[in-house]
C-alpha cells in the first residue's frame, strides 16, 4: 500500500492545493462534492475559481494569512464540518488542505477532565 492510499476510499472530502491555490489532489468523496462543477476534472486548476465573491474574498485572506479556518454548515439538511488548513514539509508552507466530513445532529459530545 501506498503512504496516500487509505486516503482514496476516506469518507471525508479531502482536497490539497499548493500555495497559489492549484488543487493538486482530491479523494473520491472530494470528486464526488463537487461533481457539479468538474469533479476529478479539477485537478490542476486553481480553487479560487470555484468561490463566488465573499468566499473566495476570505479564502484568499486565510490562505495569505496562512490561518486555519473551522467551521460547521447545513446543507441540504445535512450538517457538515469544514475544516481549512495550510500544509507544510519541512516547516515551509506548500498550500491547504480542506477536510469536509458529515456529521450527525444527534452527534454525542464528551467531556474529559485529567489525564
Amino acid at each position: 500500500m501506498s503512504d496516500h492510499e487509505w486516503i482514496k476510499e476516506f469518507p471525508g472530502a479531502v482536497t490539497v492545493c499548493d500555495d497559489k491555490g492549484v488543487i493538486l489532489e482530491m479523494n473520491d468523496r472530494a470528486a464526488r462534492m463537487f461533481d457539479e462543477q468538474g469533479g476529478m476534472g479539477l485537478l490542476g486548476t486553481n480553487l479560487l475559481n470555484c468561490h463566488p465573491g465573499p468566499a473566495r474574498d476570505k479564502l484568499e485572506r486565510i490562505m495569505e494569512a496562512r490561518q486555519t479556518n473551522v467551521y460547521t454548515i447545513e446543507k441540504n439538511g445535512k450538517w457538515k464540518f469544514i475544516y481549512q488548513s495550510p500544509w507544510y514539509v519541512d516547516g515551509a508552507y506548500r498550500g491547504f488542505v480542506e477536510l469536509v466530513m458529515e456529521i450527525p445532529q444527534d452527534m454525542p459530545h464528551f467531556i474529559r477532565t485529567g489525564s
